[in-house]
């Protein structure tokens, strides 16, 4: 794990091809090269090198089986908001090192406001939840607070998309919706 990111990246700049690559990718990383570049309209040598440039400009910065919780028997699913203490790079990143060693643990999110972290948890049952809540996130050191929010129905997601500030409005058509339900 990088130890507590840097926001300082310099931004790419994307055409409209780039953005419709991105869009098909975000949609199915699974595309064939060969279909993504008939669908945008380039050659499919053309279309390879620009997915390269995009993962090596770190644009792309991975490609990932997305796991259903449920159907690994993981069918609770909660937000923990986390409050640290004290404040401080360390703290922050042994939280962290913590957190995601956890096995129910999908994601963490470094946030701004009253609390500090927001961790995403699948779990089979509230027991478990229970558990993971009192016996191991509270029994982390550096945690002051954990409040539980439980998800209830499927996450909406989006892609990401071109935004007027992006540069020139010269964008072809999108294929398909912006947002879905995450499967």
């Amino acid at each position: 794990m990088e130890e507590y990111p840097s926001l300082n990246r310099t931004m790419t700049e994307l055409d409209s091809v780039d953005w419709e690559i991105l869009d098909i990718l975000q949609n199915d990383a699974t595309t064939p090269n060969k279909e993504i570049a008939a669908r945008v309209g380039v050659a499919p040598s053309t279309c390879l090198e620009r997915i390269r440039r995009l993962r090596s400009a770190g644009v792309i910065s991975a490609i990932r089986a997305v796991i259903d919780p449920e159907a690994i028997g993981r069918g609770v699913q909660a937000f923990l908001a986390i409050q640290i203490r004290p404040h401080s790079r360390e703290t922050a990143n042994d939280f962290a090192r913590q957190a995601l060693d956890l096995p129910e643990t999908i994601a963490l999110y470094n946030v701004a406001g009253g609390d500090d972290y927001l961790v995403h948890v699948a779990v089979t049952d509230s027991a478990a939840l229970q558990s993971l809540i009192i016996d191991r996130m509270l029994a982390i050191q550096q945690v002051a607070h954990c409040r539980t929010q439980l998800i209830f129905g499927e996450p909406w997601t989006s892609v990401i998309q071109r935004s007027d500030s992006a540069g020139p409005a010269s964008r072809r058509g999108r294929r398909g919706g912006s947002r879905r339900r995450a499967r």
